[in-house]
């Protein structure tokens, strides 16, 4: 049952300092200073014990797979980080506290051999499987954008075919018919060859690149999104993917690098903050059963602007999943 939110330092069961370790009660939020304690995501308890959890938040620190930049790996660490300067309100554009709606904790990181790259997608899957098998939903902190495929093949397991909802500059369907590549722009090519993601039923926002195959997939390009609005967008998205279980993935490249630099292929004319708040904002309602922020490169980014905008899309995408399940 949800708990009544306490914003007092220190009280309840939360701590003055350290809740990732010291609370005991994984819901609603509880302060603590910004600069210190230790940075779990939104300062949730740290803990492998899914007993009674929701939503399980975990990073893949994996950026070798791009094409251009690095970076990535640092990614989930330096989200956390951010996420402390939030971690005291719920989010700006919902009406209620998602963690008070559920039990949310940080799963800490997946591991794999960096020396054995070829082990690392078999790995990711199996970590997110632990997560399913568990009960919770997984929330995934990136890492380059390769890792989606690993996270969805474990989804399609439990729940069948996936739509996906992909915020992203670029579609990442390029073509790789060899099969062989461990690469962040042609994963979805190969889930959609594989059938773990459902292209009938699937969409991409937010796209500024040219791929003339979309493999069936509807594209609502930033173009579209700049001329008809965020929440057009939103119901066009929500007109696609119905009722069908939902993998939102969002591509922190799908804001403009104005708002986003810190990432490792930035395309200009990109969706801005608050169009991408309010298209999650008026997606509330779909089927959300996985959801992942990735590609923030730390080593680019200025003043930690990427990794707060990384932790900000992932406190609104635990928001749009409470918000099912509070309907439900």
């Amino acid at each position: 049952m949800a708990k009544t939110q306490d914003y007092g330092v220190g009280r309840g069961n939360g701590e003055p300092i350290d809740n990732a370790f010291r609370r005991t009660d994984p819901f609603g939020l509880h302060q603590e200073p910004t600069y210190a304690g230790a940075t779990s995501f939104l300062r949730c308890k740290y803990t492998r014990d899914l007993t009674g959890v929701d939503v399980a938040v975990t990073g893949v620190p994996l950026d070798t797979a791009t094409t251009n930049r690095p970076g990535t790996r640092f990614g989930p660490r330096a989200i956390r980080q951010e996420s402390t300067h939030i971690a005291w309100n719920r989010p700006y554009n919902w009406d209620f506290q998602p963690l008070d709606e559920i039990a949310v904790v940080d799963y800490g990181d997946c591991y794999f051999d960096h020396g054995h790259l070829e082990n690392a997608p078999a790995a990711i899957e199996a970590h997110i499987t632990e997560i399913l098998d568990a009960g919770a939903a997984a929330l995934t902190l990136g890492g380059d954008h390769f890792l989606t495929y690993p996270v969805i093949q474990a989804h399609a397991k439990k729940h069948g075919p996936v739509a996906l909802v992909q915020f992203d500059a670029h579609t990442d369907t390029w073509q790789d018919p060899d099969k062989t590549r461990i690469d962040h722009g042609t994963m979805f090519y190969h889930a959609v060859q594989e059938g773990v993601i459902d292209p009938a039923v699937s969409a991409q926002v937010g796209i500024r690149t040219v791929n003339d195959d979309t493999l069936g997939i509807t594209v609502v390009n930033a173009n579209w999104v700049h001329e008809h609005g965020p929440k057009a967008a939103a119901d066009r998205v929500r007109e696609v993917v119905g009722d069908r279980p939902v993998y939102l993935t969002f591509d922190i490249d799908g804001l403009d690098p104005a708002y986003a630099p810190g990432t490792g292929t930035p395309v200009i004319g990109g969706l801005t903050p608050y169009q991408a708040m309010t298209a999650l904002r008026n997606l509330a309602g779909i089927n959300l059963v996985g959801m992942d922020v990735v590609e923030v490169s730390p080593p680019y980014d200025q003043a930690g602007v990427t990794a707060l905008a990384g932790a900000t899309l992932a406190y609104e995408l635990l928001a749009l999943y409470a918000y099912g399940r509070r309907k439900a």
